[in-house]
Parts: C-alpha cells; sequence; structure tokens
C-alpha cells in the first residue's frame, strides 16, 4: 500500500494509467478479504454511483459497502480520484462498438456509436461530469475513442478535418445526454415520472404571465415535433440532430472534394491560358 505521506510528495495526479500507480491487487494479501481486488471494487463504486450520485460517494461509503475498513481499499487504488476514473472507464465498457473493417455504412455505424453513448451517459448520470475531469486514456476509454476516430476516417474527410467532425458529434452526444440523464435524475429525486415532471414544469410557468409569448411559442413547436411523451420527444430531437450533423459532414466532403478538384486544376488552366498568348 502507498502510504499517505508518501502520496503527499508526488507531483500533481495525472492517470491512475500511468506507470507508477498502485498495482492491481489480487487475492488476500496482508490480511486483506480473498474476496477482495480491483475489479469488485470498481463495480460496487459505480453501483454507488448509479445509486447515490457523485456528492454523496466516499472511500469511507464504499468500505461500507463493502463490508471492510476504508484502509483495506487503499491497497488496490492510491486516491479516490483513482477509484472514480476506474469507474469511469469501467462503464465505457458497456459499448457495444462496431467494427470500422467491417463492410457496414459508416454512417450507421456512427450512429449506433452515437446512440449507445447517449444512452451510457443517461444511465451513469455522473459519468458526464467525469469524462471531463480525467484524462481518459484508460483500455476501454481508448478503445471508444480509436472507434470513433477509424469510423470518422471512412467519411471522406480529410485528416485536418477529422477532429472538427468528432467535436461536433459527439460533444453535441455528450451536451443532449447530460441534459436528459440530469432531467432523469431531477423527475426521480421528486419521486415523479419524467411525463408528470415536465407536466408539473409547464403548470409552473403558466404561473408566470411574462412567460406567457415564450410558453406559447414552445408548446407551438413541440406540437409540431410531435410525441406524447418525454422520452419520445428526447427520441425525436436526438436523431433528427444526429441527421443533421450527419448531413452536414456530408455536404463538407462533397465541399472539400469540390476545393480540392478546383485547386488541382489551377495550374493546368494558367497553363493554357498563358500557351495561347
Amino acid at each position: 500500500m502507498v502510504r499517505a505521506a508518501g502520496r503527499a510528495e508526488r507531483p500533481a495526479r495525472t492517470s491512475v494509467w500511468v506507470e507508477g500507480k498502485t498495482p492491481r491487487g489480487g487475492g488476500a494479501r496482508g490480511g486483506q478479504p480473498a474476496s477482495l481486488d480491483r475489479d469488485r471494487i470498481t463495480e460496487v463504486t459505480v453501483r454507488l454511483l448509479d445509486a447515490e450520485g457523485l456528492a454523496k460517494f466516499s472511500m469511507r461509503r464504499l468500505a461500507a459497502e463493502l463490508k471492510v475498513t476504508a484502509m483495506s481499499v487503499y491497497w488496490y487504488v492510491d486516491t479516490k480520484d483513482d477509484l472514480l476514473e476506474l469507474a469511469l472507464d469501467a462503464v465505457y465498457g458497456e459499448l457495444e462498438l462496431p467494427d470500422p473493417d467491417a463492410d457496414e455504412d459508416w454512417q450507421d455505424q456512427l450512429r449506433a456509436i452515437a446512440t449507445g453513448y447517449r444512452a451510457l451517459l443517461v444511465r451513469h448520470h455522473w459519468a458526464s461530469s467525469l469524462a471531463g475531469t480525467f484524462l481518459n486514456i484508460g483500455p476501454r476509454s481508448v478503445t471508444f475513442s480509436r472507434t470513433v476516430q477509424r469510423v470518422i476516417r471512412r467519411t471522406g474527410l480529410p485528416t485536418h478535418r477529422l477532429a472538427g467532425a468528432i467535436s461536433a458529434v459527439f460533444q453535441f452526444v455528450y451536451g443532449f445526454g447530460t441534459i436528459e440523464g440530469h432531467f432523469t435524475l431531477r423527475s426521480a429525486a421528486a419521486g415523479m415520472s419524467p411525463d408528470a415532471y415536465f407536466q408539473q414544469a409547464l403548470s409552473s410557468l403558466q404561473e408566470s404571465p411574462e412567460l406567457d409569448d415564450v410558453l406559447e411559442e414552445s408548446r407551438e413547436i413541440m406540437r409540431a415535433r410531435g410525441g406524447s411523451t418525454v422520452e419520445e420527444m428526447y427520441e425525436r430531437d436526438f436523431h433528427f440532430g444526429l441527421d443533421v450533423l450527419i448531413a452536414g459532414i456530408v455536404a463538407m466532403v462533397d465541399r472539400e472534394a469540390g476545393a480540392a478538384s478546383a485547386e488541382a486544376s489551377a495550374p493546368a488552366e494558367a497553363e493554357a491560358e498563358s500557351g495561347g498568348r
């Protein structure tokens, strides 16, 4: 186990995956429970985070759930942050990722990845906060990132446009999934279904006359969109937004190809013009 004094002398933390972190525990060691290992600790951490959220999570709470002492947990991780990073990488393992080398349309593959990532963020409402906190270099996170990159490469975009396309799609998914997950969490905290919570929110707005114009415009948009439940509305909005982004990628591929063609033909046209003088 890394002693507390040793941890204090370390430089600013980087990642639990960086060499030099506490090695993976396994089996009984130094009086530690034989049933306790890093996988077990990570599994229970994910379950607690799902049930109680980041704010209530602590090493003491985890130890109580595992029925061990807090010091026992420190045989397997150096810090609480290390454990949260392990938990985040573990849930990335739930994603069913397509094979970029398969004979499938890249658009279908991109939709599958985006849909799965959105569902993950809703299912594990704490993950969106942690995804922006850590380096995300765990094995499952890296597999996710590499799959996204390889699928985006298949779009035909030039290399210097790939990062922008990835950002456009997955920042949209990240934001959408985060908001949807938090709404679901607020509904549950209020002891209500998402539909009941949504209707209560609308009723509250009706009590503010200064918001009548905004509310009426919103109702018009919602009526046109269709859907009788919050889930249906989220589904329609998400998939339409994703379609818009994919259509944008297709349009940019055509635009980049046209620009490259024009650039390639320019010298030949200039030479032909000069030769005719």
